[in-house]
């Protein structure tokens, strides 16, 4: 049985919906004491794709060019890529705000799904010009980062539409130069 199943199982033993507000806020009180490693999230082999398509979600190791000059960086981007470019794209990186805000941001892409089914067909309807133009998605202005095909470590692991709000509820994040909360904190003035 995949998480999800057991996670949607444990969602209607307590007498929840999944997708609601009372199941995030359930998840959120399980997945604090998770401390799933980007090793043990990789090994879903089934899951490993060689490209990304816009305006899915995707979880990869990297390692930016210019490291040496950034503050701080996270070393296992959870993404949804919004642009392609042919060295590489743009993307939504979600670890870069708190969880709770991840979980904002995500109630308000739903509204852009192409379907409500939270199926394989399911991705966002996404581009930097969309997000730009919104003013009432403002969560997403600290989370565009550009990412180099170059310094992808990994294949990237697709997160399927039905797991969304896991993944962005997970404690992933892996930032060199800085903890979290001071990456959350900064984020925060960028609203």
């Amino acid at each position: 049985m995949k998480l999800i199943e057991r996670i949607e199982k444990q969602l209607a033993k307590e007498g929840l919906q999944v997708r609601t507000n009372a199941a995030r806020t359930w998840l959120l009180n399980k997945t604090k004491n998770l401390r799933p490693t980007p090793e043990s999230i990789m090994r879903d082999r089934e899951r490993l794709k060689n490209t990304t398509i816009i305006g899915k979600m995707y979880h990869f190791f990297y390692d930016p060019k210019l490291k040496d000059s950034l503050p701080y960086y996270d070393r296992f981007p959870l993404v949804i890529p919004i642009e392609r470019y042919p060295d590489g794209f743009l993307g939504l990186n979600l670890h870069y705000i708190h969880p709770k805000q991840r979980i904002l941001l995500l109630d308000k892409l739903s509204e852009i799904l192409t379907n409500d089914k939270y199926n394989e067909a399911t991705k966002m309807k996404i581009s930097y010009d969309f997000l730009a133009a919104s003013t009432r998605i403002f969560q997403a202005k600290p989370c565009y980062k550009r990412y180099l095909f170059k310094h992808i470590e990994s294949r990237f692991l697709e997160i399927g539409a039905n797991e969304w709000d896991i993944a962005v509820m997970l404690p992933t994040e892996n930032f060199v130069g800085a903890p979290k909360s001071k990456v959350f904190r900064e984020s925060e003035d960028k609203f």
